[in-house]
This record gives structure tokens, sequence and C-alpha cells, in this order.
């Protein structure tokens, strides 16, 4: 397998842990995004949308992180990072979706505005980002993951985004449970980093 990414992305960094705690043996190919690499027509081939991550499974490309932790999870038939019954298979798609909604257009797009001189209003974002945080603290309150009793792919979703928060301006200290989640997820074997970036309350 080979996952083509971009280091500071918390989308490929989703995709990228995923596959080292499922103990996947991955090439990493870093796409040059300053130069438009990823706009170049044979990075278009494998994903017309023109974004990252993609993961070539030996010719099968699968573009979308949250689509990449579905298919990483589903061909290595791990039922407990992706329940099948109904009830839990709902449950983690919900948090796949806040990943793709209240996450990206909160504290990613915080950090966006640090890392990468995005032109998001930052009092806007940053509310919308305490907004999913509270209701994060309200879900993980007095349980470990965000789905069931044990890790989903839901938990891997969320985390990047979350976990650098404050590099987008975004303070975890009113967030307990959200805390000692990302600790949580940071314990898992396998676990692989997100790269830090000295900026915003990350500066200090």
């Amino acid at each position: 397998m080979k996952l083509y990414h971009h280091p500071l992305s918390g989308h490929c960094h989703r995709a990228r842990l995923f596959l080292s705690l499922l103990g996947l043996s991955h090439d990493l190919v870093e796409v040059d995004l300053k130069s438009g690499a990823h706009k170049k027509p044979d990075f278009l081939e494998m994903n017309p949308f023109g974004q990252v991550p993609v993961l070539d499974d030996g010719g099968v490309f699968i573009s979308d992180s949250n689509a990449i932790l579905v298919y990483l999870a589903k061909k290595a038939a791990r039922t407990d990072w992706l329940p099948e019954d109904a009830k839990g298979a709902a449950a983690v798609q919900r948090w796949l979706s806040v990943a793709a909604g209240e996450i990206a257009y909160g504290p990613a797009a915080a950090r966006l505005i640090t890392v990468f001189g995005a032109k998001f209003n930052p009092e806007e974002v940053i509310n919308r980002a305490h907004t999913v945080l509270g209701r994060m603290e309200s879900q993980l309150t007095g349980r470990d993951w965000l789905v069931g009793d044990r890790p989903t792919i839901a938990d891997v979703a969320i985390y990047s985004y979350v976990a650098r928060a404050p590099e987008g301006n975004v303070d975890l200290s009113d967030y307990p449970a959200v805390g000692a989640f990302l600790r949580r997820v940071e314990a898992l074997p396998g676990f692989v980093d997100f790269v830090r970036t000295p900026v915003g309350l990350a500066a200090a």
C-alpha cells in the first residue's frame, strides 16, 4: 500500500494513524501541495477532486480520509474498529460526519488560519470549535471512547485536528474529558504522532 499525503494535514494523519494502528505495511508518498502536485494530471487520475490523502492499494485508489478508514477496517475485517451491527455502525458514521463537518469547519479551519494563512474569520471558526468541543466533552464524560467501550474509527477520525486545536488558538483547558480521550488515543499500540507546528497557543 501507498499513502499519498502531506505531513501537516490532519486528514492525512488520520489515515496514516489508522494504517499504523492496524499494523499494515505501507509507504508514505509526500505530495508537494505548494507546487500544485495534487492538481497535476497523474494525481487527478487517482483522485479527480485533487485532494490528499489518497490510498493506493495495488492499483485500487481510495480518496477521502474517512473513506480510507472505512476501507481499511472493512478490508482487514476489523469489526472492533467498525462495528457490523446497525446501531454501532450508525454511531460510528455519526462521528465520521462530525469529523467532516463540525471538526473541519471548527478546529481544523482555525488551524488553517495559523498554519496555512487561510482567510477564515478567526472568531467564527474558534466559536465553532468550542461548540463541537463542548459536545465532545459531554459525550466523553464518564466514558473512554466516542462509541461503545473500545476505540473505533470514529476516534481516529476525530483525533488529529482536536489534538492540534491549540495551534489554531483553540484552548483545550476547559475540556478535561477531551484531554483524557486524546491521551488514550496516544497510548494505543501503533500510535504515530501528528507533526506539531509552533503557532497559535502552541507557540508559547
